[in-house]
């Protein structure tokens, strides 16, 4: 009985230290998954421009219309829409009364709203074609009177058009509105190089205010919780948790306040399931000076 009694006390302590060390392996797993991989980026001190979208069409700088002096028959056809032509190249030839006219292309360009084909008729009352301007371009926009304030002649924006950028100038700003209330702004690419095509959307960014001398962090690193927003920095692999108060942001840029400043590394991603003295890993550090 007694040999019986020790044997089970045996078992029942090795039991014991089984279970103690598999709750310290399970600690230690735990201990280690707690040391989160996050990527950061570095605070800087700066001035935030926070900027405008406006939209807009995009149209050839300007158009010369090919004019027919006598009606007649289109007998040959040398060029389509879309074709780039230079000044005196020829267009059509035409069988008139007077005998044959050939047509030649008043100015370089692009050839455009050409409705006839080989075997119709041209008058000479309208256009047989038009010759666009597409070295440089024209755009046309509409603003509201605040947007309006903000713009002047000789300013220059960057704009968008087909994910491509631009420079453009503002050429003109109406004083009044249109028939929608709406101020007409005018603008120019001269650098377009027949890579512009006409009626396509152009977006222009001009800076609608300036937050100066501002921290300013990338903006998927400000996080919200009960109201209030926050950062964490990062130093000696070791987090801290940072109230700041949100100044103004564009886009992919806040400016903030708070204990936070220039060259400080904040979580950029990876912050979820981080708290105030966590362990990270920094995978991935941006902004290096």
């Amino acid at each position: 009985m007694r040999k019986m009694l020790l044997f089970i006390t045996a078992a029942a302590l090795i039991s014991v230290l089984a279970a103690c060390n598999q709750n310290e392996d399970a600690n230690g797993e735990k201990e280690k998954e707690r040391i989160t991989p996050v990527e950061t980026a570095k605070a800087v001190e700066d001035d935030l421009v926070i900027e405008k979208s406006i939209y807009g069409r995009t149209g050839p700088a300007s158009t010369t219309p090919v004019m027919v002096q006598t009606p007649g028959e289109i007998t040959e056809l040398e060029v389509t829409n879309g074709d780039i032509v230079e000044a005196d190249d020829l267009i059509a030839t035409i069988k008139t009364a007077a005998g044959e006219q050939q047509i030649y292309a008043p100015a370089d360009g692009e050839v455009a709203k050409l409705n006839v084909s080989e075997g119709a008729m041209a008058s000479n009352s309208e256009p047989l074609a038009v010759i666009a301007d597409v070295r440089s371009m024209k755009l046309s926009f509409t603003v509201t009177s605040e947007t309006q304030q903000l713009l002047s002649e000789e300013n220059t924006f960057s704009t968008k058009i087909n994910d491509e950028t631009y420079q453009a100038e503002i050429t003109s700003v109406s004083s009044m509105p249109d028939d929608t209330g709406l101020y007409p702004i005018k603008a120019s690419i001269e650098e377009a190089d027949g890579d512009i095509l006409a009626g396509v959307v152009a977006v222009m960014n001009i800076p609608e205010k300036t937050v100066k001398n501002t921290i300013i962090v990338p903006t998927e690193a400000v996080m919200s919780e009960s109201g209030e927003s926050f950062v964490y920095t990062v130093e000696n692999d070791t987090v801290s948790k940072i109230n700041v108060t949100i100044e103004d942001t564009q886009s992919d840029k806040t400016a903030v306040k708070g204990d936070v400043n220039q060259g400080d590394r904040v979580v950029t991603s990876g912050q979820l399931t981080l708290e105030d003295g966590s362990k990270v890993d920094v995978v991935k550090a941006g902004n290096k000076s």
